[in-house]
């Protein structure tokens, strides 16, 4: 018999064990605001994000809230002001609601 699991390189347990990637959300801390950009226009600022998630995150928050946007530089902006959505979406995504300032 071959017993050959998924094992995670950073805390050795297997993947349906695993709780990695729950430990790292919880660490971080996001903060959400809306600033002018060109033309006097709104935009919303998400920073704090993960580097390895912030793409998926990004693409999720356009997806779900229906508007244009960009993650660059550590930041998700995204057009028109979101603040309340936008937490609610990164809580649905399993950020913590205690980390997430806005």
């Amino acid at each position: 018999m071959n017993f050959t699991a998924d094992i995670c390189p950073k805390c050795g347990l297997p993947r349906e064990l695993c709780v990695c990637g729950a430990l790292e959300r919880a660490a971080e801390k996001i903060k959400i605001y809306v600033t002018k950009a060109k033309f006097k226009k709104l935009v919303t600022v998400v920073e704090g994000i993960d580097k390895n998630a912030i793409e998926n995150v990004g693409r999720e928050l356009k997806r779900k809230l229906a508007c244009g946007g960009t993650v660059k530089e550590g930041q998700i902006i995204l057009q028109g002001d979101h603040k309340a959505k936008v937490k609610q979406i990164l809580i649905a995504l399993g950020y913590p609601e205690e980390n997430i300032a806005v």
